[in-house]
């Protein structure tokens, strides 16, 4: 099985914020591939289907952003799984322009709080992620008060197709391999 977790904040408080972009591609790909997202397991709400022919659970924390790494382990230790094979995670990126994708194998936190506590619980940072462009903080901002504003009109356009991007990502990753999904969505 490969978990592929998105990350940001429950409550309708964060709805639509830029850290919820991880929680708006796994309700892409849910929605892309027929999957409920909708059972409390793991501290998280998860649900299970096939996605290129490959067993998988959609994982959105509840935790909160800065507690992620605790519903990744319990799901982890739960399944058996290699974090380096069997974990995506989906998350937000304010050093990428709006809309744009990253993929990658693996890397260090570069300052995102939810990473962070994915490292430290599964005491790796081998892991696959796809990071989706949120913008640069704007001069005069407040970084908690931008990743938790919402996106303008403009930028919402640049997010949904983002998120298609990510869905698709995500399934070319799975049918082929992390190279081939790096080479046509970076």
């Amino acid at each position: 099985m490969i978990l592929i977790a998105g990350l940001g904040n429950p409550t309708n408080q964060y709805r639509g914020t830029r850290h919820n972009v991880g929680f708006m591609a796994i309700d892409r790909i849910a929605e892309d591939f027929g999957i409920s997202v909708e059972n409390y397991k793991h501290k998280a709400l998860c649900g299970k289907g096939i996605i290129a022919g490959e067993k998988v659970m959609l994982m959105k924390p509840q935790t909160f952003m800065n507690n992620s790494g605790e519903a990744l382990r319990e799901a982890m230790d739960f399944y058996k799984l290699n974090p380096e094979e069997e974990v995506i995670v989906i998350y937000d990126d304010i050093s990428l322009d709006v809309g744009r994708l990253r993929i990658r194998a693996r890397g260090s936190a570069g300052g995102h709080n939810g990473i962070k506590s994915i490292i430290a619980h599964l005491g790796t940072e081998k892991f696959k992620r796809i990071r989706i462009g949120v913008g640069e903080k704007p001069d005069g901002y407040d970084l908690v008060d931008y990743v938790l504003g919402h996106f303008d009109r403009q930028d919402k356009a640049k997010i949904a197709d983002a998120l298609e991007m990510a869905s698709k990502a995500t399934a070319l990753m799975l049918e082929k391999d992390i190279a081939e999904a790096m080479n046509q969505f970076n």
